[in-house]
């Protein structure tokens, strides 16, 4: 029985050794097989050669070559090739890429037709070059197209490994005579993907986004400016400035932010002027304006007779502003009931305001999002509760969630209590306000309303019960119900869970000991 079972195992090894042969034979049949057949097709075929050289005959650098080299590296067939050289970009860990090695050549296609690239060695006054080889039949119909699609995916890689910077504008002059601005390397790690908002208005600017950037012939063709525009509004807090910096990353755009307060109104050497530092900035840009209702409101009358509103209003769209393409030019505005009232019509219209972004307080749909990001959760026990105080209608701003967070990321379920006290306490303090004076001036008003005819009140201009009354008692009733639940559930407060962290208490204890409260 020992011998028959070894004799198994030994036909078992033999077996597979074999089969392993016969595969490696079959992969390397069909790797000559190809040689053997790309060989008989160079022999049969009349091909071209296109040489790109490096450098031209007075010495300056030939665009065309870095752009294909850039295109090359990027290949997949480049990594099949025989030899290659291997580098590192530098500006961030694990950016590595490869360039084709001297005397090699890589593969590619482009509408069914069959090119390659080889490296050849330096010589003569070119310096190094590429040689671009294609079948002389189809060199009518591809040469052009190809090389513009080298040209396009070549950009694309150049500005995708381009460092974003932040500029600045300060007092004086720079060399060209224009404003001066100072620039810092732009290393926000935000991300569309890490931005808290509605997912279908996220897809609805990642898609409007990258329709920019392909529309160039677009725009062209239309008769407009490559240029697009954003207004970012609503309460502090709600993750507009993130945002700009998620666009910008997005983009590969540098930023330049523009503050208004520090421009004068025609170069008197107060600050810099609008439209010089409109036209000072550069192509592939995001240029940024903070806090646009409350520069609106100015007024400033500079040297010509121009209001600060005409001023603002020619710098978002005048004909300075078409001096350059392919800008994106972001504003935000900041107001606690997230609106645009008393904006004037003229600036919120499209062509200066083309896409408005409305940044509400945090819902429990946001909350999720930054529970994912910031505590790694998909799902909790508390988030049923957590659902029932925002459906109250509850409500905080992400930053100070996301603050709660970093604060308690040690104990998510410790996490969650304190957002639910910062709700409850959000609610206590927005019902208190309610009480004093928003829903007594909301009744007069109905009140009112109904002796106008406008029905939802007693006849005797008594109070009123119209649906905003029922709406305020509907809010009252739940944030009774609210503080009542609170009691019960025992939650940590957050000024017991900060003053723990300050004194490096352990906050489990802290919990036990407020809930026996």
């Amino acid at each position: 029985m020992i011998a028959y079972g070894a004799a198994s195992v030994v036909c078992a090894v033999v077996g597979g050794v074999v089969l392993l042969r016969i595969v490696l034979s079959l992969k390397s049949l069909v790797y000559c097989w190809g040689r053997w057949w790309r060989w008989v097709d160079e022999r049969t075929q009349a091909y071209q050669s296109f040489e790109i050289p490096r450098y031209s005959e007075s010495g300056q650098e030939n665009p065309l070559y870095r752009r294909a080299a850039a295109y090359v590296a990027a290949l997949p067939s480049l990594e099949d090739a025989a030899a290659a050289t291997l580098f590192s970009s530098g500006r961030k860990p694990n950016d590595f890429f490869l360039l084709l090695g001297p005397g090699q050549s890589a593969a590619d296609s482009f509408l069914g037709d069959r090119v390659s690239w080889t490296n050849a060695p330096a010589g003569g006054a070119g310096g190094p070059r590429l040689v671009l080889r294609l079948r002389r039949q189809d060199r009518t119909r591809v040469l052009r197209p190809y090389l513009q699609h080298v040209e396009s995916v070549a950009d694309d890689l150049e500005l995708r490994r381009k460092e974003v910077r932040l500029f600045t504008s300060y007092a004086g002059v720079g060399d060209g005579g224009g404003p001066r601005w100072r620039s810092a390397p732009f290393t926000h790690p935000a991300t569309l993907d890490t931005v808290a908002m509605d997912l279908d208005l996220k897809a609805r600017v990642r898609a409007d986004l990258e329709s920019f950037l392909k529309g160039r012939a677009y725009y062209h063709r239309v008769g407009r400016v490559w240029r697009r525009s954003y207004l970012l509004y609503g309460p502090p807090g709600t993750g507009k400035s993130t945002f700009v910096a998620a666009m910008a990353k997005f983009l590969c755009y540098d930023i330049y932010d523009v503050d208004l307060s520090r421009v004068s109104a025609g170069g008197d050497g107060v600050g810099a002027d609008l439209k010089a530092l409109l036209l000072s900035t550069t192509p592939r840009s995001v240029i940024l304006v903070e806090d646009l209702d409350r520069h609106l409101k100015g007024k400033g009358v500079g040297e010509e007779g121009e209001s600060q509103l005409t001023r603002i209003l020619n710098f978002m769209d005048g004909i300075f502003s078409c001096c350059g393409e392919e800008r994106v030019m972001v504003f935000t505005m900041t107001s606690d009931g997230g609106g645009m009232e008393g904006v004037e019509p003229a600036v919120l219209r499209p062509g200066r305001l083309d896409v408005h972004i409305h940044f509400p307080l945090c819902d429990f749909t946001a909350f999720k999002t930054l529970a994912s990001s910031y505590l790694g959760l998909k799902d909790h026990k508390l988030y049923p509760q957590v659902e029932e105080v925002f459906q109250g209608g509850a409500r905080i701003s992400p930053a100070e969630v996301g603050e709660i967070m970093i604060a308690n990321r040690a104990s998510p379920s410790r996490a969650l209590k304190s957002v639910i006290s910062a709700l409850h306490q959000s609610s206590s303090a927005a019902g208190r306000r309610l009480s004093e004076s928003g829903s007594g001036r909301r009744w007069d008003d109905a009140a009112a309303g109904s002796d106008c005819g406008n029905g939802g009140g007693s006849g005797n201009g008594g109070l009123g019960f119209g649906k905003e009354s029922i709406k305020e008692f509907k809010k009252l009733y739940g944030l009774i119900k609210m503080r009542s639940g609170s009691k019960k559930e025992g939650v940590m407060p957050v000024e017991v869970a900060a003053a723990a962290a300050a004194a490096g208490a352990p906050l489990d204890k802290l919990d036990k000991d407020n809930s026996s409260h």
